[in-house]
């Protein structure tokens, strides 16, 4: 197993001007989001509340190194309209429901 495989990845991405800013590439954003939910490694992805934040992403089955690398080629990143802050977590207690998913024991 790869360090930090069983980690949950929490990606808060925030707009680094308005959300209108960000609108030229939400086509490409949600591309994004797609292939990698597709892939297995987001779990959940979606807009704050209030949207003109930005949005969350859960991610998994991969180490910090690589989800750093994931979000950078986020279009948004790429055209410099919004920036993620990364914060990795080593579940110590999981829902049942999650449990094999993370490939835990409740």
């Amino acid at each position: 197993m790869i360090e930090g495989v069983r980690m949950l990845h929490l990606l808060l991405l925030r707009y680094t001007g308005s959300e209108r800013d960000a609108q030229p590439y939400v086509a490409g954003h949600v591309r994004f989001l797609e292939r990698h939910h597709q892939q297995g490694t987001f779990l959940v992805s979606g807009q704050t509340v209030p949207s003109t934040e930005g949005g969350a992403i859960l991610a998994h089955a991969v180490d910090r190194e690589t989800v750093q690398r994931i979000v950078a080629e986020d279009p948004f990143v790429v055209a410099g309209v919004a920036t993620y802050t990364v914060t990795t977590i080593d579940p110590g207690r999981v829902h049942p429901a999650l449990a094999d998913l993370l490939g835990r024991t409740t």
